[in-house]
């Protein structure tokens, strides 16, 4: 069965975003956004929230901006023939290899789980990880901690009144003190 990953670079103190709105604190240097490279060819489908999903629309097209370099080629060139499904009550269309849903995130993470694919079934943005999380379909915690403190914003981590254990997977420290942890749920056996 496909797993469900969500990954994002989080502040320290466990904010994606901080109060003003800013994330200019997650831009990675040459060596994060190689990683960021390999974990992008581990997923078959990219679920996005609307806020997520304007952010990314610039890869859309960046290909024509002549000031990328050779990293960023290579992302776009993985990104954009990835598929996407967006979830939008305010969308009415969307662009590239996106589809547009407009409710249904355990229903839909379900059929995506039951058809054939390779790859793993990513999910940005914090309040559709959430609405994941509350569910019980996230299957692994992906978190790029970056050094810094920002004092509130949106969340990494949902808030929720449920205990979820975890394992360590996986660790790496960057040469720009960027910290990434993967931690997989710890499920419990079926009886």
């Amino acid at each position: 069965m496909r797993s469900v990953t969500y990954s994002m670079g989080v502040s320290l103190d466990g904010y994606i975003v901080g109060p003003d709105g800013g994330f200019d604190w997650t831009a990675p240097d040459e060596e994060v956004f190689r990683f960021a490279i390999d974990e992008i060819r581990e997923v078959g489908v990219h679920l996005l929230g609307r806020r997520l999903y304007e952010t990314m629309l610039y890869w859309e097209t960046a290909e024509q901006d002549p000031s990328l370099d050779d990293s960023m080629l290579e992302w776009a060139a993985l990104w954009n023939p990835l598929p996407k499904v967006v979830f939008s009550t305010r969308l009415s269309t969307v662009q590239g290899n996106a589809r547009l849903v407009s409710g249904g995130l355990a229903e839909e993470i379900e059929r995506l789980r039951a058809e054939p694919g390779e790859g793993n079934i990513a999910i940005g943005g914090a309040r559709l990880a959430a609405e994941a999380a509350a569910s019980g379909l996230i299957d692994e915690y992906r978190a790029r901690v970056h050094p810094v403190l920002v004092g509130g914003g949106i969340p990494f981590f949902p808030r929720h009144e449920r205990r979820v254990d975890l394992e360590l997977v996986e660790t790496r420290t960057f040469r720009s003190k960027v910290v990434y942890l993967r931690y997989r749920v710890a499920r419990q056996p079926s009886l």
